[in-house]
């Protein structure tokens, strides 16, 4: 049986809730990358089961405290329990989710995401990349999908020595597919695209934008029109940038999918554009702000931190009275605290009085684990200008 022995200072981050134990708060190893391995205190007290890395610095990743054989049966009642955790899709008003959340749903660095009949994994570390089959053989067997396909080009797997690649895993998958959320369709295509081929994560919160849109609306950072095609029906008309031709001219084919025709998509750098949009005079009643993620590492929040700020300062004087701001972050290492730090800054220069009406999150099918604040990554604030 593979063991690692671990510092108190690791075993006391997993018995508080974490599921990370680093390189340094490793003492003794007997296993070999990607195995799954029991591991104990100095005092030989039992943790936890993890998957092992011999490469990343996060070299342990828990999945269970518990004694249990880790078998095929133990991985079908996981994924089986965390799709017993979404709401069935006849519910939901959709045609695609997250079905596995990694750490969220105790399976670390294991995503799957459904869009229309097809499952989309990444095994983001040598454990799940070892388990890959098992698992490809599961969702096969219990989910009857259309296709399986890898969409293992995420960076983090560099960082565990492992190849960049998409592919099929089984099925056939067609070049594009359409997925329905709340009654907005978006064309999808499964080897391609950001992330699995969609930010799911937002899904819920396009939908909330709905009820606080109104006027005249600009959509910063559109992508595939998530934001902007969400709120048409509640504007008079909305400008959606990008700084993507590729993403704009995808988000215009969505307009058209959903017979949508007062969204006018434009490729632009955002931050030029609403510097200009602020020297032409112009004024809207709702803006979103939706930017990638502009904080990879800690080294990089103090120039992040400037960024939010900017936009969001420029979007308040882009306001009328009475309009509607909604910001979203996806760094983690942007928290919610520095997050507000940084609207308070931005609001104060603005010389603007503002409500916070709304505070949201990812949506609940990317669960956040108590614990464990690296689940908790994206955040969704909306605000008024009262004055």
């Amino acid at each position: 049986m593979s063991k690692v022995f671990v510092n108190q200072k690791g075993a006391k981050r997993i018995r508080k809730g974490h599921l990370w134990i680093y390189k340094s708060d490793v003492l003794k190893i007997d296993a070999n990358g990607g195995d799954v391995v029991s591991v104990f205190d100095e005092a030989k007290n039992f943790v936890g089961k993890a998957f092992y890395s011999d490469s990343s610095e996060i070299t342990l990743r828990i999945f269970t405290t518990k004694k249990e054989e880790i078998d095929r049966d133990y991985w079908k009642n996981k994924i089986a329990d965390a799709y017993k955790r979404r709401p069935p899709l006849e519910d939901s008003n959709t045609n695609s989710m997250r079905v596995i959340n990694s750490e969220g749903d105790l399976i670390p660095s294991l995503i799957v995401d459904f869009y229309n009949g097809i499952f989309v994994i990444q095994t983001l570390t040598q454990g799940t990349e070892k388990l890959k089959q098992t698992f490809i053989e599961i969702l096969r067997d219990e989910f009857s999908p259309q296709a399986i396909v890898e969409r293992n080009d995420a960076r983090v797997r560099l960082l565990e020595k492992l190849e960049i690649q998409n592919s099929v895993l089984y099925g056939e998958v067609p070049a594009e597919t359409v997925i329905e959320q709340d009654g907005i369709k978006f064309f999808i295509t499964p080897l391609e695209g950001q992330k699995t081929g969609s930010f799911l994560d937002q899904r819920e919160n396009h939908f909330a934008a709905r009820k606080y849109a109104f006027g005249r609306a600009l959509d910063c950072f559109t992508f595939n029109g998530g934001f902007a095609l969400n709120i048409a029906s509640s504007c008079e008309k909305v400008t959606a940038l990008d700084i993507s031709d590729e993403a704009i001219n995808l988000a215009k084919r969505n307009a058209e999918l959903n017979e949508i025709s007062n969204v006018d998509f434009q490729t632009a750098n955002v931050f030029d554009a609403l510097r200009e949009l602020e020297k032409l005079g112009e004024k809207f009643d709702t803006i979103v702000l939706d930017p990638p993620a502009f904080v990879k590492n800690r080294n990089a929040l103090k120039q992040a931190v400037r960024g939010y700020k900017e936009i969001n300062l420029r979007a308040l004087k882009l306001l009328n009275t009475n309009g509607i701001l909604i910001t979203c972050s996806c760094s983690y290492h942007f928290t919610e605290e520095i997050f507000l730090q940084t609207m308070e800054e931005a609001v104060r220069d603005s010389r603007r009085k503002v409500h916070l009406v709304e505070k949201r999150i990812q949506s609940s099918d990317h669960p956040i684990l108590v614990g464990m604040p690296e689940t908790y990554y994206l955040k969704c604030f909306i605000f008024r200008v009262i004055e």
